[in-house]
């Protein structure tokens, strides 16, 4: 039934829902960080805030609507009215400017407070209906329809979304002046039409396994908390090991994800930031499709060691070199690394999660790939940035400057996770041999 099921309209609805989704997850992920930071002069500790509140609510939101997609048998519904209802959310944010919050609230500093908290829980309320959507029915919608022998090649294009989205992205906002509310005004309706356009088409185009899922036997609620239980663990000891180390390597890239953009445009002056990062997003997404093979071919081990030494060596050269041809070279590596490790540990972990469960397990994943990076990283990250150097803005707000600091504490969480990664794979040698 799987390999029936991976026809030219299974990729299809995979690329096109993988996409723009990222696209979504691009847009909130990096931008909304530059968006309170240039509209309403945020601060690290209230960006690392978002990101934080966000990743809680992508897992609780996961737990949740990944159980219920099993209970009902159903992952086309919750993918294409998720989106739907992503897509109204994302068109919200073209309402949250200072022209409007100002004369609500009569100073021009009690509006950009105004505005950063509207952006933190709007941020969580799109969040909610983009987990159940992706996080949880696509992603267990892919599970489902992957096995041993295809699992590697659907994680490899999975895992090279959120780079061509990044591209995508890059590309396509490289015509906005991000300084003004128009632009931002935009882009936000831009997004979030093409979203709901997306959800309306996978009703026609989505495909999915119909059968029983035995998962359907306990309580919901009983059925929510299994993934969380010692007898979940015992069943499954390797997938808790992987999400584990997985959880490791998400820390390393959130202590400098949300500041990246802020620092090749603001505390190394590149204006032109994006045709330094374009080809090597292009590079690392050519080689993150193989890798995905690569994986299939060698195994767990020789594919993630490969994956955090690309990792490691773009961060020594970030922190070390500035000049415009090093960054390239630090951010190609760091970028293949990071789209490797994404597909090695996504891959892995998909493997190892019980057949016919993948909603009901989709949650300790998110918990593992989200909501502790999420919580963990970007904290970090705003403590590395305690002391950053501030300037003045035209409108008489201060701003902080993200320097090399995030690149060498993203080291220093990497290695923390080759210690785990010794243990993960020795027990995976052994209970392969």
């Amino acid at each position: 039934m799987k390999k029936n099921l991976l026809n030219r309209k299974f990729w299809v609805s995979m690329l096109i829902f993988g996409l723009v989704g990222q696209i979504a997850w691009v847009v909130e992920n990096m931008y909304f960080n530059v968006f309170i930071y240039k509209m309403f002069a945020a601060s690290a500790s209230q960006i690392s805030a978002m990101v934080s509140a966000s990743a809680v609510a992508a897992a609780v939101t996961t737990i949740l609507m990944g159980e219920l997609s099993d209970r009902l048998a159903t992952r086309k519904l919750f993918i294409c009215l998720g989106y739907i209802l992503w897509g109204i959310t994302i068109l919200s944010f073209a309402f949250i400017r200072m022209d409007i919050l100002t004369p609500m609230v009569g100073s021009t500093a009690a509006a950009a407070a105004l505005g950063i908290n509207l952006v933190i829980v709007m941020d969580c309320v799109m969040t909610f209906f983009g987990s159940a959507a992706n996080d949880a029915a696509y992603n267990a919608w892919i599970t489902d329809c992957g096995d041993e022998g295809t699992r590697g090649k659907i994680e490899g294009l999975n895992a090279m979304m959120p780079l061509v989205s990044i591209l995508v992205v890059f590309g396509d906002f490289m015509g906005f002046n991000l300084d003004l509310a128009k632009s931002w005004t935009t882009i936000y309706i831009i997004i979030g039409a093409v979203v709901c356009v997306i959800g309306v088409v996978g009703f026609f185009l989505i495909e999915e396994e119909k059968k029983d899922r035995d998962v359907q036997k306990g309580t919901y609620w009983m059925n929510i908390v299994y993934s969380f239980t010692p007898k979940a663990f015992k069943k499954s000891p390797m997938l808790y090991a992987v999400l584990f180390a997985y959880a490791l390597f998400g820390i390393s890239i959130q202590v400098f994800m949300p500041y990246l953009i802020l620092y090749y445009e603001k505390s190394l002056a590149m204006a032109n930031y994006v045709f330094i990062m374009a080809p090597a997003i292009i590079l690392a997404a050519v080689m993150t499709v193989f890798y995905g093979r690569l994986y299939d071919k060698k195994g767990f081990t020789s594919s993630i060691v490969i994956a955090v030494a690309l990792l490691m060596g773009g961060y020594v050269m970030l922190y070390l070199f500035q000049s415009t041809a090093l960054v390239f070279v630090g951010s190609l590596l760091m970028m293949c690394g990071y789209m490797a490790g994404m597909t090695v540990f996504g891959a892995k972990v998909r493997a190892h999660i019980p057949e016919h469960h993948a909603g009901q397990f989709q949650g300790v994943r998110i918990i593992a790939q989200v909501l502790i990076p999420g919580v963990i990283g970007p904290a970090l990250g705003a403590w590395v940035l305690r002391d950053a150097e501030l300037i003045v803005n035209s409108d008489g707000t201060t701003s902080f400057l993200p320097n090399q600091g995030i690149f060498l504490w993203a080291f220093i969480a990497a290695a923390v996770l080759c210690i785990a990664l010794v243990f993960v794979c020795r027990a995976d040698k052994k209970k392969n041999a």
